[in-house]
């Protein structure tokens, strides 16, 4: 097979310049594109996209995926309509030269909630259709993500091995209960990773469109506590009480 040498460089998106405390995928991303492929480069390579977990680290995510929100493009959530510039405007005040997560998390995600409630109630037509057929297409890892996620919140940010011991074992008649529960977050959730990949894999494209490819990388380990060891610990070394054995 024929090698053609490249060269690329490494940036991950949340260093991205611009307001909202993150770097996002948004304008600036797609002018990074266009300064990649100006500059005679042809590879864009990144960390993983996934959800950081503790300590905030690309390699210790809740799914190995899902797709970070944090990356979801406040800016393009402004032009669709479902958020204003005035509501995030207080996204200039954070640092631009490091991510303060401490802060970002929870100014985010309240006007990733907000956006959510606007779709639901004002969405288009279009958007609505989208969002079901991502639900359809992506049910196999993204029923048991946003399940998972809105646990997380139901139960105070503890652990999947903390949890009541019905659900915490996935017995049917606890998961059905806890469905009906947080249908609103489960919903919330899955939105969550429709805006993500909407807005990432345009830039995708975007990318491959004007010759740049995108070198990904992955998590070494999906991490203990994550939606993909609780709903499949049959893939993993665990021992009778749930506890790693490796």
């Amino acid at each position: 097979m024929a090698r053609t040498r490249a060269s690329g460089i490494l940036l991950h998106p949340t260093s991205f310049p611009g307001g909202g405390g993150i770097g996002e995928l948004g304008s600036r991303a797609y002018q990074w594109v266009d300064w990649l492929a100006a500059a005679g480069q042809s590879v864009w390579q990144i960390l993983p996209l996934n959800p950081t977990g503790y300590g905030d680290s690309p390699y210790a995510s809740f799914s190995a995926f899902a797709g970070n929100p944090l990356l979801i493009s406040l800016e393009l959530l402004v032009q669709g309509g479902l958020l204003t510039a005035e509501e995030t405007a207080q996204g200039d005040d954070f640092p631009t030269d490091t991510v303060a997560f401490g802060a970002v998390i929870p100014w985010k995600f309240a006007l990733l909630r907000t956006a959510y409630e606007r779709a639901v109630e004002n969405g288009t037509p279009e958007l609505r259709a989208a969002f079901v057929q991502f639900c359809a297409e992506q049910g196999r890892w993204l029923d048991d993500y946003a399940l998972f996620s809105a646990l997380k919140t139901a139960f105070d940010g503890k652990a999947w091995n903390e949890w009541d011991a019905p659900i915490r074992q996935r017995e049917a008649p606890a998961l059905n209960e806890w469905r009906d529960k947080l249908g609103p977050e489960i919903q919330f959730q899955q939105f969550l990773q429709f805006l993500f990949f909407t807005h990432w894999l345009r830039l995708k494209k975007y990318a491959n469109d004007h010759g740049i490819r995108v070198f990904g990388d992955a998590p070494i380990f999906v991490a203990f506590d994550s939606a993909d060891l609780w709903s499949q610990p049959e893939l993993f070394y665990l021992d009778e009480s749930g506890a790693p054995t490796v």
